[in-house]
């Protein structure tokens, strides 16, 4: 269950967060602006914002397994769609429609872990299953950005499609886990709103929000900041991409495991934090020094910025028990990616006047971010 829900998140982050390695290619051969090419592949995330609500009260209502089928296999329909686009509105309705559908990953695949592992595995199994994220950046890192250059921007997204396909029909293998009958949850308090209760989860979203920002900053523009500012070649720097969203993939298991070790979810996230303002300003800093060392840095801004997900996104599945989950993981999902939407066009405006500047503001947010991260308590079982 753990690897389906990981093949599952997988697929769906080579589609949502692949469209930023379609960013040369729209830049450099079709001759749009940093800013307009930004906007255009923030259209995955905007679609995925406009849905995980309404995927994660379905997850709730039918279960984890229809869910995972049925959203991959729309994801693959709409990228197959947008490869026999001829215009930059289709091209955006595509991804557009294409998150929509990918969103069905976010929720599902993490009540998967969550409803099969018990509270003292449970950070380090969300860890590796949170490890799908930047695998699926990294996959599309290392295939998207060189098949655009040599085939184009369509060829290039018969990668999704692909992945999609696969991931959608081996879903079909998940088994729901077990949950109490609505009758033993209702004595147990478990069908009551926990956003009524505490401020708890809406901090722990508010948290995520901010984090949210450096993190996708360096996945949208690392590739673009290596091939302009450090004059990298797009295979270079695609693997360097590749090799630091593997590394961040580890991190998340490795803070899982951590959050585990300690018996809390949010001393590791304010951890996290502190590390994720340190590395931006690092980044920053040495980038208008023009210092080679710019280079180190982002390697250490991709882990750390992509670190505290698993964190949080366990504890709100915790918080807010079996029949809650769902919705309150759609709800937390949907908070990142309204801030992530805005990253690319808004950054890309910045990054054009200058790459540090952009690096600079991003540091901002995780600092607000860390008084804002509140104690742990009890999760809901």
């Amino acid at each position: 269950m753990l690897a389906l829900g990981m093949l599952a998140q997988t697929a769906g982050a080579v589609f949502i967060n692949g469209a930023a390695f379609l960013i040369p290619a729209l830049h450099d051969d079709r001759g749009l602006s940093l800013a307009s090419a930004g906007l255009l592949v923030a259209m995955p995330t905007v679609g995925i914002m406009l849905t995980l609500i309404a995927w994660g009260a379905l997850v709730d209502r039918i279960g984890e397994r229809l869910v995972l089928a049925i959203g991959l296999g729309l994801t693959a329909l709409f990228s197959l769609a947008a490869v026999f686009t001829t215009s930059f509105v289709l091209l955006g309705l595509c991804l557009l429609a294409g998150g929509m559908a990918a969103a069905s990953a976010n929720s599902a695949s993490g009540r998967v872990v969550v409803g099969w592992f018990p509270p003292e595995r449970r950070g380090l199994a969300m860890g590796i299953r949170q490890m799908s994220v930047p695998l699926g950046v990294a996959i599309a890192a290392l295939t998207i950005p060189s098949i655009a250059r040599d085939h184009g921007v369509s060829a290039a997204l018969l990668v999704p499609a692909i992945i999609c396909l696969t991931g959608g029909l081996l879903c079909l293998g998940v088994v729901d886990p077990p949950r109490p009958n609505r009758a033993a949850a209702a004595e147990k308090g478990l069908l009551a709103n926990p956003y009524r209760a505490s401020s708890q989860l809406w901090r722990i979203h508010s948290t995520s929000i901010l984090l949210v920002v450096p993190q996708y900053v360096v996945w949208t523009y690392a590739l673009v900041w290596l091939m302009s500012d450090r004059e990298w070649s797009a295979a270079s720097a695609g693997i360097l991409v590749t090799v630091t969203q593997i590394l961040g993939a580890l991190g998340r298991m490795g803070v899982g495991a951590l959050s585990d070790r300690v018996a809390s979810r949010m001393r590791p996230l304010r951890w996290v934090a502190v590390s994720a303002v340190v590395s931006m300003l690092g980044l920053a800093l040495t980038d208008w020094l023009d210092s080679p060392l710019s280079v180190a840095l982002l390697v250490i801004a991709s882990i750390v910025t992509v670190a505290p997900n698993g964190l949080a996104f366990t504890a709100v599945a915790e918080y807010s028990g079996p029949y809650w989950s769902g919705r309150a993981l759609g709800v937390q999902n949907t908070g990142q990616y309204i801030a992530a939407s805005f990253v690319p066009p808004a950054f890309g405006a910045l990054a054009a006047v200058s790459f540090p500047l952009a690096f600079l503001v991003s540091a901002v947010f995780p600092a607000l971010s860390v008084p804002v991260i509140p104690d742990d308590h009890e999760p809901t079982e």
